[in-house]
């Protein structure tokens, strides 16, 4: 039987204890300013690292961040050989520092279709800070919502399959620990960068109750300022979860 730990309840209702970004804005960041593309994403990718060292600061707990969906593999080869590039080099490059600020990086996402060395660092990484208590990072690589329900409904179907659950046990809260976010608490506020007021295939089924900001604000230009800004936003708002206030 397939054994999995129990997903994490969520926190006291104040703050957003998890945020999930989408990152997206940076391809057009280079073209404003007569660069290509992957000078963007370079850009984004150090402004990660801003955000991931404010989240202690604004008692952020989890914090996800998308950064290739499986339908990115359509821009082109060029593209996409470079950001697989630059998913390699920043793994490397920061793997030390995150550990040195207590940060637990997990991955998402099918790994299958990445290379052989990349997919050896994201386990590197996430072997290197698994004992780490502060900031919970997960990067959604090669990550899409509905592939993701899929490959859960499968791992689902085959312990039916083999007895190990029965099919008047399949509910809504089992399905979850069978997702790649089993072990993280819903996300409470997603926030998308650079004017686009869409989903994106990400995080489907977790962030069914989660606040949304769309924000025109590019992602390399998305300040620890910005994100402060947004949360504080959050605090006021009146999350009733279907229920009626009295």
């Amino acid at each position: 039987m397939t054994v999995l730990p129990e997903i994490n309840p969520q926190g006291p209702d104040t703050g957003p204890r998890h945020v999930a970004i989408i990152m997206d804005g940076n391809g057009r960041w280079a073209q404003a300013r007569g660069r290509p593309r992957l000078y963007g994403h370079h850009a984004g990718a150090r402004r990660v690292r801003e955000i991931v060292s404010s989240c202690p600061e604004f008692g952020v707990e989890y914090l996800t961040i998308f950064a290739f969906s499986t339908e990115n593999w359509k821009r082109t080869q060029t593209e996409v050989a470079g950001l697989m590039n630059l998913f390699r080099r920043y793994i490397m490059k920061e793997m030390q520092e995150l550990l040195r600020n207590n940060v637990r990086v997990r991955f998402i996402g099918d790994r299958f279709r990445l290379d052989d060395k990349l997919r050896g660092l994201m386990d590197q990484a996430e072997d290197v800070t698994r004992e780490c208590t502060g900031t919970n990072l997960t990067v959604a690589l090669n990550y899409g919502g509905r592939d993701e329900v899929t490959r859960a409904a499968k791992r689902l179907a085959r312990d039916v399959a083999e007895g190990h659950i029965g099919p008047e046990d399949v509910n809504e809260e089992t399905l979850p620990k069978y997702l790649d976010t089993y072990v993280l608490p819903d996300p409470d506020l997603v926030i998308r960068t650079s004017g686009e007021a869409r989903i994106s295939n990400f995080l489907l089924w977790q962030s069914a109750y989660a606040e949304y900001e769309f924000i025109d604000t590019l992602w390399p230009d998305f300040t620890k300022e910005i994100f402060g800004d947004l949360l504080k936003g959050f605090d006021a708002r009146d999350r009733r979860f279907g229920a009626v206030t009295a």
